[in-house]
């Protein structure tokens, strides 16, 4: 789950982030890297030397905007006379907000990024965040570091400031979701760096804010961005630390904070919730860091208990399966979009099987379910089809197919193991009842069995005992395709 972050093209990059500045009236220019500042000092700016690199960027014109933004900033906190001016948010003017915009932008380009590395930008950043009563001013400076993190020579730079690392993580725990939309994309980015990536999940550490902080934004945000960023967030740190998850998974709420947002499984399940009709992609993270929780026995443990959250994500993700993806009436394309996410959700219902898929060893209410798995597993098989038509005919693109096909073969190895779990302890019956809704059909029945055998040979053998009662004719056409099975 390596995100990435390509410093040519931020908006294009799987981070989801927005490195241009957002919601500026009337500033359709600043969507792209802006004209080269404008000449403040006669042909100063225009001298030799004053390009920042190869670009036409002014070292001059920088220097004096980030050089004005410090004394505005001082300026402002010698004029707060009482707390009361102290707290007052202060207006920035959109001159300057347009300016620092364009610094914004510019802050993408490899040269610029350099130069702000070498100029001390982050230094001077840092004391404008840590005085600022402007929510935008705030944004904009954590976006300029943001895309300065892109580069890995800045990233280092950004990443050895203790000072800078303390302030971004208490960032996390601001009102502003813009702020907060930035900060986090500016933490994944970091940790996405080898070299840095320890600095900063020992800050986690020792920061107990900021368990809380996450939780909170998942349990109350709207905001589909803020969500979807603060998850690869989470994921990023739970895939590159298993002890942090693990003491993260059984954190206790203390004395002055015993709201249930301190917990992490529900707080992934609210963010799943609000994410599940409005970006599968977000919910795609969600769900693979869901699935990271049950690859530990904290995991397992906390979601097997009948008072805590696994039933909750055993319904929930049902739906999602039964409800949202793979659907009847969706052609088989759909798979290649759903695959991780598909994946994801089936490794976890697994899991939630044993403790709350079964009430009494009833298993009719999972109907929908083996029905889902059954129509995975036919999509699975038209999918490889083409693939195999595709290398007969053609070895272009043969080496993408082959990438993809390991994809989907992690799906298929769950949505088997699944199935085969399932089907063991189903009732003859409800096998009867899965053929009357139409969810066990001929063609069904043999995509399960050329899917489970030899494997899982027992759960068709039980599925083909329990239809011969139930459903001779399919248990006879189930018996010429597989002799194996009359001994």
């Amino acid at each position: 789950m390596e995100p990435s972050c390509d410093p040519v093209d931020e908006d294009q990059d799987r981070n989801g982030a927005s490195s241009s500045p957002r919601d500026l009236p009337d500033s359709a220019e600043l969507n792209r890297n802006p004209s080269p500042p404008p000449d403040r000092d006669g042909d100063e700016s225009g001298e030799e030397g004053d390009a920042i690199g190869e670009t036409v960027y002014s070292k001059h014109w920088l220097f004096s905007t980030l050089t004005q933004l410090v004394q505005r900033v001082t300026e402002q906190e010698v004029g707060d006379q009482d707390q009361a001016d102290q707290d007052k948010e202060v207006e920035l003017p959109e001159e300057e907000e347009e300016e620092l915009c364009k610094i914004w932008d510019m802050a993408m380009d490899r040269d610029v990024a350099v130069f702000l590395q070498e100029f001390k930008a982050a230094d001077i950043l840092l004391g404008v965040i840590a005085k600022s009563r402007n929510p935008r001013l705030t944004e904009i400076c954590v976006g300029i570091l943001g895309n300065m993190a892109c580069f890995p020579d800045a990233c280092l730079t950004l990443s050895q400031s203790d000072d800078l690392g303390a302030v971004l993580l208490l960032l996390l725990g601001d009102a502003d979701p813009p702020t907060l939309l930035e900060t986090t994309r500016l933490l994944v980015t970091c940790l996405s760096h080898a070299d840095v990536a320890p600095l900063w999940l020992e800050r986690v550490r020792q920061q107990t804010s900021v368990l809380p902080n996450l939780c909170f934004i998942m349990c109350s945000s709207t905001n589909v961005d803020l969500l979807a960023k603060v998850g690869e967030l989470v994921d990023k740190l739970f895939d590159l630390d298993e002890e942090l998850m693990k003491s993260w998974i059984i954190a206790q709420p203390s004395e002055t904070d015993s709201e249930n947002h301190i917990y992490i499984a529900p707080s992934l399940l609210e963010a799943i919730k609000q994410l599940r009709a409005d970006s599968l992609d977000g919910l795609e993270v969600y769900m693979h860091t869901f699935q990271l929780l049950t690859t530990v026995n904290e995991g397992v443990q906390i979601l097997a208990e009948p008072s805590g959250p696994g039933e909750e994500a055993w319904t929930l993700l049902s739906e999602l399966v039964c409800e949202d993806l793979c659907q009847s009436d969706d052609p088989p394309i759909v798979l290649q979009e759903q695959k991780g996410l598909l994946a994801s959700t089936l490794a976890v219902l697994s899991i939630l099987f044993p403790y709350h898929g079964q009430h009494d060893g009833d298993t009719e209410p999972n109907l929908p379910l083996v029905g889902s798995l059954l129509r995975v597993l036919q999509y699975l098989r038209d999918c490889r089809q083409r693939v195999w038509e595709s290398h007969a005919n053609s070895e272009v693109g043969c080496a993408e197919e082959e990438e993809e096909d390991v994809q989907l073969q992690a799906l298929k190895d769950t949505a088997i193991e699944f199935l085969a779990n399932i089907l063991t302890d189903m009732a003859k019956d409800t096998l009867s009842e899965l053929v009357k809704r139409g969810y066990l059909t001929e063609e069904t029945c043999m995509v399960a069995a050329r899917s489970l055998l030899p494997q899982h040979t027992a759960a068709v053998q039980h599925m083909l005992i329990a239809l011969s009662e139930e459903e001779p004719k399919l248990a006879d056409v189930l018996m010429d395709k597989f002799p194996s099975l009359k001994s």
